[in-house]
């Protein structure tokens, strides 16, 4: 059964709804303040942000417009889509960081208002409460089916903002975290920090670092807010925001927005309006100008924390992109913290780097080597890649006999414990050299010195492992023996050719394995011959394998010039055209052989009278070399030496004067048993002879050979007396 009147009634509720709607079209703005009012009581935390305050009241407008217009159309039509201005206002919510029950809450407590003056202006158009009592229920059915519509597309249009940004965070936070720190250079890494930043996040980014943050001993002056500014990059060219350069220092001032930043250590958005522009923004009224004209309209001030420590301020600058910084505060202070680590790595790794070269230069040998035996020169480089300072060392000692020790190593690792162990290896060489080994016995006790050290390190010190050539040069015999602990051999150049197979060197295991023998090769260079010894930094890289690298050294020297200076750049240039990966070490030797004129030899009977015929022999070769300054101490050590030869040594004994820049009498026999000092009693017939021997020479040995031992002493060339040598 049909109830016209109530058809009726809802044809003239609807018609009413209309008519309401028509007598408040005219009041759309004032309808729009009340319910901003009514917004700016029960939140106000929204009206802090100025974007929002500036666009709620066109938001608001376009509400109550369409829902009016909803009332003024046809019974049965639906809800309308949301304004573009509602949809504006998600988008700026979503960006702000403002939770969407925030944005909802304001939604229904906007459009409850806006239902409140509807039903308070329906009295002053009917006295039917009737149809007043129908009307607010059509009202309320109509306004909350607009709420909900309206509603949902605003929270898609939020969420859709909040994925948009998400993505663009985690695509800059991707990009950052590949293209931030890779190098360990301080310079280089805030300047990939302002790169990275500048394509789609900010359009000024500087970095400023304190002065103690670049101190490579790491331990700065204490004026903490001296800053320098290491990088800067501007979307514009020449960077026309900023008055500094890249290296120049500065201080803000001390109430200014950085200083407070940097003393509690929390970042600051700073938003700039209109034409303010403070002090540590634009120092001067000229340059305030500038900024002025670009729009700057927000600032980002952000430390750089790193292991507790606040290294320095980065700050990000909007001016050609009109969205000021909203919820990028979090975003920015990501990247800054990835930056910063890398910044102390790179910090760390300089520091420990400078140490562990200067440790080095300090190791290694300072000046040239001037020996009669060789003429050489040396090169180091560190290596140029984030591996650190290596443990790559050579070194030129000179024996008893004229003779001369080369000397090249590899320590496995790099850094300071690198370093270290190479200064503890070379001093053991020195040592060792000095009791004059032979070259494999010399690397058999070297081996011990590591094993020692491998058991004394601690586990997270990682093993010690070493390479090591030595070479001994004697310029009498022109005879060279070397020995090789897992290192390349060398290269020998002789006047009339370069020879590839020249020496055949026994490649023994690495320093530090134990139980496994040394083997010494000897051979003869002729006159003015070129030993090349170096590391494997020298010949092997990264594009370039061992065998390529060794082919390269042999055309160099093929043609190498009569400098060994610039036989070393010459190499350097053209293995190493760029900086190295690993640490390299080179040695260039030539020989030289020493005068027949300038050595002596005879060969002595196992009989106490032959030593007066020593001495005789002594003192003519002595005139012969117009010394005769020395024939009195010569005498005397070369009777108390082949005396102890002759006593307590075997067959055959041999005396030889050496004349090089000392005058060396050298004594040997077959007997393997060395003599030492000692201390003689009042009435003791003997026991005093070495003690003789030390008193007038400088220096005084005993070296062992395969066939037995010499006995050296060297004395002193009277100042401008003897030959010319």
């Amino acid at each position: 059964m049909a109830f016209p009147y109530i058809r009726t009634m809802g044809t003239d509720v609807d018609a009413f709804l209309g008519q309401l709607a028509r007598h408040l079209r005219p009041e759309v703005n004032k309808l729009a303040a009340l319910l901003l009012q009514r917004l700016n009581g029960e939140l106000p935390e929204l009206w802090e942000i100025a974007d929002i305050e500036d666009l709620s009241l066109e938001e608001t407008a376009q509400h109550v417009t369409a829902l009016l217009d909803l009332l003024e159309a046809h019974p049965g039509a639906s809800a309308p889509e949301a304004p573009p201005a509602a949809l504006d206002i998600a988008r700026l919510y979503a960006r702000r960081g403002i939770p969407v029950s925030r944005l909802l809450r304001a939604y229904r407590l906007d459009h409850l208002t806006l239902l409140e003056q509807l039903q308070a202006e329906a009295p002053r158009l009917t006295g039917d409460w009737h149809m007043i009592n129908q009307a607010t229920m059509r009202l309320v059915a109509i306004g909350f089916d607009y709420v909900d519509r309206s509603s949902e597309e605003v929270v898609a249009a939020y969420q859709e903002e909040r994925d948009r940004l998400l993505q663009r965070r985690l695509a800059l936070t991707d990009r950052a975290s590949k293209r931030i720190g890779t190098t360990l250079d301080i310079s280089r890494t805030a300047e990939e920090l302002t790169e990275v930043c500048t394509e789609d996040f900010a359009d000024l980014v500087t970095v400023d670092l304190f002065d103690s943050a670049l101190d490579e001993t790491g331990t700065g002056p204490p004026e903490a807010l001296t800053q320098r500014r290491v990088a800067q990059r501007s979307v514009l060219d020449d960077c026309p925001e900023s008055l500094l350069r890249v290296g120049e220092t500065h201080t803000y001032p001390d109430d200014s927005a950085p200083v407070r930043a940097l003393t509690t250590g929390r970042s600051v958005l700073h938003h700039i309006a209109g034409t303010e522009m403070p002090p540590w923004v634009a120092p001067s009224e000229s340059h305030g100008r500038v900024l002025r004209g670009l729009g700057l309209h927000s600032v980002l001030l952000v430390p750089l924390h790193a292991r507790g420590e606040t290294l320095g301020l980065v700050q990000f600058v909007r001016h050609r992109t009109s969205a000021p910084f909203d919820d990028d505060l979090l975003l920015a202070q990501e990247i800054a913290s990835r930056a910063a680590v890398s910044i102390d790595n790179a910090r760390r790794y300089t520091h420990e780097r400078s140490t562990a070269l200067a440790l080095q230069q300090t190791l290694l040998p300072r000046n040239t080597v001037h020996h009669s035996a060789v003429e050489t020169a040396s090169r180091y480089l560190p290596a140029g890649s984030r591996a650190g300072v290596g443990g790559d060392w050579y070194d030129v000692i000179p024996l008893s006999g004229a003779r001369v020790a080369l000397v090249v190593g590899d320590v496995v690792g790099h850094g300071l414990h690198a370093a270290a162990t190479m200064g503890r290896l070379r001093t053991a060489v020195r040592a060792f050299a000095d009791i004059d080994l032979m070259p494999d016995e010399l690397l058999t006790h070297l081996d011990d010195v590591v094993i020692r050290m491998q058991r004394e390190e601690s586990a997270d010190e990682g093993e010690t492992s070493a390479t090591c050539l030595y070479a001994i040069y004697d310029p009498v015999s022109r005879r060279c023996s070397l020995a090789s602990a897992g290192h390349v051999p060398p290269t020998v150049v002789t006047p009339s050719t370069i020879s590839e197979a020249l020496p055949e060197v026994p490649i023994g295991p690495p320093l530090g394995l134990g139980g496994l023998p040394f083997e010494t090769a000897e051979f003869e260079l002729p006159e003015d011959s070129l030993l090349v010894l170096h590391t494997d930094g020298l010949i092997a890289g990264r594009t370039r394998d061992v065998d390529q690298g060794l082919a390269t050294l042999h055309d160099v020297l093929t043609s190498a010039p009569d400098s060994l200076e610039e036989t070393c750049d010459r190499l350097l240039a053209a293995l190493l055209p760029g900086r190295p990966a690993d640490d390299v070490a080179l040695l260039v030797a030539r020989t030289h052989a020493l005068d027949p004129d300038h050595v002596a030899t005879m060969d002595l009977p196992s009989d106490p009278a032959a030593v007066s015929g020593a001495r005789r022999f002594a003192s003519d070769v002595l005139a012969n070399w117009e010394l005769e300054e020395l024939a009195f101490t010569t005498e005397l050590v070369v009777s108390e030496l082949v005396t102890n030869a002759i006593r307590y040594g075997k067959s055959p004994v041999q005396l030889r004067l050496i004349l090089q820049s000392t005058l060396t009498c050298e004594v040997s026999d077959a007997s393997s048993t060395a003599p030492h000092l000692r201390r003689a009693r009042t009435f003791d017939e003997g026991g005093r002879g070495l003690l003789l021997v030390a008193q007038c020479a400088e220096r005084w040995g005993t070296r062992h050979g395969r066939e037995g031992k010499v006995i050296w002493a060297e004395q002193a060339l009277p100042a401008g007396g003897g030959p010319t040598l």
